[in-house]
């Protein structure tokens, strides 16, 4: 296919006009690929630009990498570089830059994908196509191996058809976080982020719906890095699931507890509580269970489980009494797994 990440025509909108942007590029554990990360920042033909690189208390050497595609350079741009000293998690870390940063826009920049050199451009020229107004721009993307190697384009769902709460009850969108650009009134009328969420990209959209609206350019601005952070992980063993289990549950209380944060400012707080109702009760279920600490609680909770469904309350009675029921299975997928390579 094409390159389609080749730069385009130089902006559109009159230097007088252009609004100073910010860049967050966040990193954690990215030693590898920050590099490129950074250097695609770096080689964005807009301005003025803000690029804030942060590592989120990397154990490897990420920070070290960080620096070293930074020497000598001597741009345009204003760029900042700060780690944290604990890890913050990406809704935590993503809210410290957007305080930081003194852009009307901030592009979100993942650690191990890379940005197009017009993408500031082409956005910041798309908003002020629509009066500033959209308080959220996703782009699409171009799915990259782990070589670098640029293959088909990734369309996540169309945002403009999402005008209201009830179209996000209807049914929420497929989105990559890792495309979005936000404005600085999305923080500024609903505030941090909660820590403990998993990814920003729901809570954000849902932000701006509620608020100025979210809408979609159709075209692909960033090289989505393909066995990133964000990939589905698999299992060695039974204790690996369960750890997995356990985590994924956290975030999704945390996620659950930022959307109704959120849609309480919004002043669609009952609207959310009743929506969100079913999901709670099952996250609250799973908790429960793992944080019981006798078998006589976990059979009392599977016992009284109201409002949720009988094959999960038996699922997470087994995961949290004895798992070791599902070892052969685990053992099994990975055979077959396998054979397949």
């Amino acid at each position: 296919m094409t390159d389609s990440l080749s730069p385009n025509p130089s902006s559109a909108a009159p230097a007088a006009e252009r609004p100073l942007v910010s860049m967050l590029v966040i990193a954690y554990n990215q030693a590898g690929q920050i590099g490129d990360a950074v250097k695609s920042a770096l080689a964005q033909t807009y301005q003025p630009l803000e690029i804030i690189v942060s590592d989120d208390a990397s154990s490897d050497a990420t920070f070290a990498a960080i620096e070293a595609a930074l020497a000598g350079y001597s741009g345009p741009h204003r760029v900042i570089t700060r780690r944290n000293t604990t890890n913050q998690g990406i809704s935590a870390h993503l809210s410290q830059l957007a305080q930081l940063a003194h852009g009307e826009l901030l592009f979100v920049a993942a650690g191990d994908d890379m940005s197009a050199p017009t993408r500031c451009e082409r956005v910041v020229d798309f908003w002020l196509a629509h009066g500033r107004r959209p308080d959220l721009i996703a782009t699409d993307l171009a799915d990259m191996d782990e070589t670098g190697q640029v293959h088909e384009r990734v369309s996540p769902t169309e945002l403009d058809t999402y005008r209201s709460f009830d179209d996000w009850l209807a049914g929420r969108p497929w989105l990559i976080g890792a495309a979005h650009t936000w404005s600085r009134r999305l923080f500024e009328r609903f505030g941090p982020m909660l820590p403990g969420a998993a990814a920003e990209d729901q809570v954000m959209v849902l932000r701006a719906i509620l608020g100025g609206g979210a809408v979609s350019l159709r075209e692909p601005l960033v090289r989505y890095r393909r066995g990133g952070l964000s990939r589905k992980r698999r299992y060695g063993s039974v204790d690996e699931l369960v750890a997995r289990m356990r985590q994924s549950n956290r975030y999704g209380l945390a996620e659950l507890a930022q959307l109704q944060r959120d849609a309480e400012i919004g002043g669609v707080g009952e609207r959310m509580r009743a929506a969100m109702a079913p999901k709670l009760a099952r996250e609250q279920f799973i908790h429960a269970m793992f944080e019981a600490g006798s078998l006589g609680e976990r059979a009392g909770l599977l016992i009284r489980g109201a409002g949720v469904k009988l094959g999960l309350r038996i699922r997470m009675f087994l995961y949290a009494s004895c798992p070791a029921v599902y070892a052969p299975g685990i053992w099994l997928k990975r055979v077959v797994r396998k054979e397949r390579r």
